[in-house]
């Protein structure tokens, strides 16, 4: 069955990219997949032949890290798995940075892992197009009752939450984040000291910290004043700009302009989006910006390595990220190679029109988990999930072992320890393998609120309690709308993704004088290229069913 969905998929591939043809050339009917009759399983809920599934697991190419398919965490899972329901796991590894890119190209050829996860809805529409993605609907039915601990977990709003308005199919399941967060603004608190300078609190004070970064390199970097960087970037520019651009969109938008263009998760279709990144070109041009941003691809790790040296001054980035790793981190490993008094801070800078300090988080809704029809081990495959969504599971998964990866304190918080080797930990929490859950949960929101302080091993209580409270200020999450497939979105996301990237890092680039012609060349080559038709599908998708 396997060779014959590959072919299907390799024809539909083929019908892709013939001009003007119709993209879903392939079939829209799923490749029929037997589940595994419950009278195959024992009194203990074990299959009584052994069966083997593939599991995606993310490859960061870490620094120090272990094999993300070969390791002890790993090992746990395959032992559990086997003993539990008596199926072998076998990891296999994606390159996290470009895993659209690369499961495409195993989807295609018929060679997808049987569970397979990622951030991209559009990637995993496309192929269901194609006949190449398992319907869960009816497999969720009829085995729920063998599912109780995927169900306490994710509840039926992840689990339902892409299941077609229309015609009830479901390709796909949502993992939940815990906490929900997103995206912080960092500067250097010890350059701050040394300038006697305050934590900046509006955008005024912000640019004249990295003003002040500038000015004063030789004092803060003395022979290594020339490598000095005020302000961060990276090629993925919408993201690292996120505290800026939600201060430009006007606080009113309402939910469901918030919808009909927000296909882009950086936001780049936003009223008023291009002033954030107006604002950042002249930081450029200021010589405040790290001129090398746009050299660099995804995943490489020459700007972490400018952090943790001690070379910038200020970043936007993920609400933990300077934090993670702990000792081994860019904060900690910037104690080491700086000093002990060097630290990144969380601050709170950018206000919108209403004066708020706005966060637009995500729903509660991570990761996409789908099965493609080359699965012949759908039970198996659903298992896995519920056994990863068991508390005692991922719960190990998460904090790793008592006195080697954490210690528990009296009142029960849960303080992690930097470890090295094979227990170390690829992912924050091990988020790679506790697919449907990222974050930290512990059964307890007391517990998780105490123990996400202490979860980085050597970094101080304090710059996490901070980060944690400046995230959930002036939040806000926009309405969920289920319209079902957006056409239009099928086979875009990588096409749009570098559109988006290309542009933003040339607009962020270019001089002063030619920012605008630029940006609105650009812009209107994002529309044309697809941008367009996909809002304009989520406007009439919106009217028909939220009339």
């Amino acid at each position: 069955m396997k060779k014959r969905v590959a072919m299907i998929l390799v024809v539909a591939m083929v019908a892709m990219f013939l001009p003007f043809a119709v993209f879903a050339a392939g079939s829209r009917e799923a490749a029929p997949v037997a589940a595994a009759p419950a009278t195959e399983l024992d009194a203990n809920g074990r299959f009584t032949t052994p069966r083997t599934i593939t599991v995606e697991i993310y490859d960061r190419g870490n620094v120090g890290g272990s094999k993300p398919e070969d390791n002890f965490y790993t090992d746990f899972i395959k032992k559990g798995m086997k003993e539990t329901y008596n199926v072998d796991v076998v990891f296999r590894p994606v390159p996290r940075w470009t895993e659209v890119d690369v499961l495409n190209n195993l989807l295609a050829a018929g060679d997808a892992p049987d569970v397979g996860v990622t951030y991209s809805y559009p990637t995993i529409q496309t192929y269901a197009n194609m006949g190449g993605v398992v319907d869960l609907a009816p497999y969720l039915e009829k085995h729920k009752d063998l599912l109780p601990d995927l169900w306490a977990l994710l509840g039926d709003k992840n689990i339902y939450y892409n299941k077609g308005p229309e015609d009830g199919r479901l390709w796909a399941i949502e993992a939940t984040r815990k906490p929900n967060n997103r995206v912080l603004t960092f500067v250097r608190e010890d350059w701050l000291k040394k300038l006697n300078l305050a934590e900046p609190t509006n955008l005024q004070e912000f640019e004249a910290m990295l003003r002040a970064f500038k000015a004063n390199a030789s004092l803060l970097l003395g022979a290594d004043a020339g490598k000095l960087i005020p302000f961060s970037l990276s090629v993925d520019v919408g993201w690292r700009i996120d505290n800026i651009a939600n201060s430009v969109i006007p606080n009113a938008i309402t939910d469901k302009d918030a919808y009909i263009y927000g296909y882009d998760d950086r936001r780049m279709m936003f009223p008023n989006y291009k002033e954030a990144v107006r604002l950042v070109n002249k930081w450029y041009n200021e010589g405040l910006v790290w001129k090398d941003f746009a050299l660099y691809p995804e995943g490489d790790k020459t700007e972490d390595n400018l952090m943790r040296a001690g070379y910038v001054g200020a970043f936007i980035h993920n609400w933990d990220y300077p934090y993670r790793d702990g000792e081994n981190g860019i904060h900690g490993g910037m104690k080491n190679i700086v000093g002990p008094d060097a630290a990144y801070i969380a601050v709170d800078v950018f206000k919108n029109d209403a004066g708020l300090y706005r966060k637009y988080l995500p729903d509660t809704i991570d990761r996409k988990v789908f099965l493609p029809s080359t699965n012949d081990e759908v039970l198996a495959s659903l298992l896995y999930l519920n056994w990863m969504s068991k508390l005692e599971n991922r719960r190990f998964l998460q904090i790793g072992e008592a006195g080697v990866t954490h210690v528990v304190e009296p009142n029960g918080a849960i303080k992690t320890i930097a470890v090295a080797g094979d227990k170390i930990m690829n992912s924050p929490n091990n988020i790679d393998y506790t697919i449907v859950l990222n974050g930290l949960d512990l059964g307890d929101e007391t517990l998780n609120a105490r123990s996400i302080a202490l979860g980085y091993g050597g970094v101080d209580a304090r710059y996490i309690e901070k980060a944690s409270a400046i995230q959930y200020t002036d939040t806000r999450v926009f309405e969920h709308y289920n319209v079902g497939e957006i056409k239009a979105e099928e086979g875009m996301a990588t096409v749009l993704k570098e559109k988006r990237n290309n542009l933003l890092s040339q607009a962020v680039v270019a001089p002063t004088a030619q920012f605008d012609r630029i940006w609105d060349t650009g812009y209107a080559d994002f529309l044309r290229s697809g941008g367009q038709a996909i809002i304009d599908e989520r406007a009439a998708k919106f009217a028909k069913f939220y009339p």
